[in-house]
């Protein structure tokens, strides 16, 4: 049997590098190994995949010589960021950079970056559609991660762009699903959508696509890929989510002002993503194909799907 080629995983213990990390070893035949990089390699999640049979090593995203040995001897770089554990863009995009020297130091032969748009080349700092934030982004969670391509293609990082959709585990553990109405009879489902399809998927799914992207060699390097589960509108996701959890369910569309004034953290920089999609429209959903994230993974689920196994698990507040 060839010996396998690994795949270093940041964000193992992570939404999109545990999917990676469990799809590349529920393929125990395949062609792949797992390099699992966490910080914290005592903890529950990177103890049980090292149980599953992943390689677990220690670095840090922060640290490049810590990066550099984590990479060294591997095939490909499965590179993510977390703007959500510490709010800085401009914490993603050092980050990132980190990532593309020390890639290209080990000499990876193919490298994903999760990555997003960076909003500002579509509605510079001086279109008011869109309020600017800190200054100098307009939505800091796509922004960072979308100033930080050019790394990867400035040092020759034989790099494919991952560009994910909206998570629907998001209903379960954000804080983004159905309300309860007064009387309790029916629910709400509220979001700034803006009359617009939303692209959204399963974060599981995000890392079996990178996986299908690894499997294709590299055919997509250069390359851009958007995925998604399933775009659709509001009241779609309202009607569906109704059927499975067996309440009815109804759909607000809640005004994009109003939604960056609901104060929780990052309310101004979601509301900005939100109108952003509106904004760009079709355009945006063009850029989010469920056909081509199927080709990538043919596992991958549609709404439907998703709520069968996870309905039980969203809270009504």
């Amino acid at each position: 049997m060839a010996e396998k080629k690994t795949i270093v995983v940041m964000g193992a213990t992570g939404a999109q590098g545990g999917g990676l990390a469990r799809a590349i070893l529920a393929d125990p035949s395949g062609p792949f190994a797992v390099r699992a990089v966490t910080r914290k390699p005592n903890s529950d999640k990177a103890k049980d995949l090292a149980r599953q049979g992943a390689e677990v090593v220690t670095a840090d995203a922060d640290d490049e010589s810590s990066l550099e040995k984590a990479y060294a001897g591997a095939y490909g770089v499965f590179c993510v960021t977390n703007f959500w554990e510490h709010f800085s863009a401009d914490k993603e995009t050092a980050q990132a950079a980190n990532m593309a020297k020390a890639a290209t130091k080990a000499g990876a032969e193919h490298v994903i970056w999760s990555t997003l748009e960076d909003t500002r080349q579509r509605i510079p700092l001086s279109d008011n559609r869109l309020p600017t934030l800190q200054g100098k982004f307009k939505v800091p969670h796509f922004d960072g991660k979308g100033a930080a391509d050019h790394f990867f293609a400035d040092q020759g990082v034989p790099t494919t762009y991952l560009l994910a959709a909206f998570f629907w585990d998001n209903f379960i553990s954000f804080g983004a699903g159905p309300r309860q109405n007064e009387g309790g009879k029916t629910l709400t489902l509220a979001l700034p959508l803006g009359g617009v399809a939303l692209p959204g998927i399963s974060a599981g799914d995000i890392g079996r696509c990178a996986l299908g992207i690894f499997r294709k060699g590299t055919s997509l390097v250069g390359k851009r890929v958007g995925i998604s589960g399933e775009n659709l509108k509001g009241e779609e996701y309202a009607a569906k989510m109704g059927r499975a959890m067996g309440r009815e369910v109804r759909f607000y569309d809640v005004p994009f002002d109003q939604y960056r004034a609901l104060g929780f953290p990052g309310a101004e920089d979601l509301g900005n993503m939100f109108e952003y999609q509106a904004i760009l429209g079709d355009e945006f959903l063009r850029s989010r194909d469920p056909k081509l994230s199927r080709d990538l993974n043919p596992a991958l689920l549609d709404f439907n799907s998703w709520l069968v196994a996870n309905a039980s698990r969203i809270p009504v507040a």
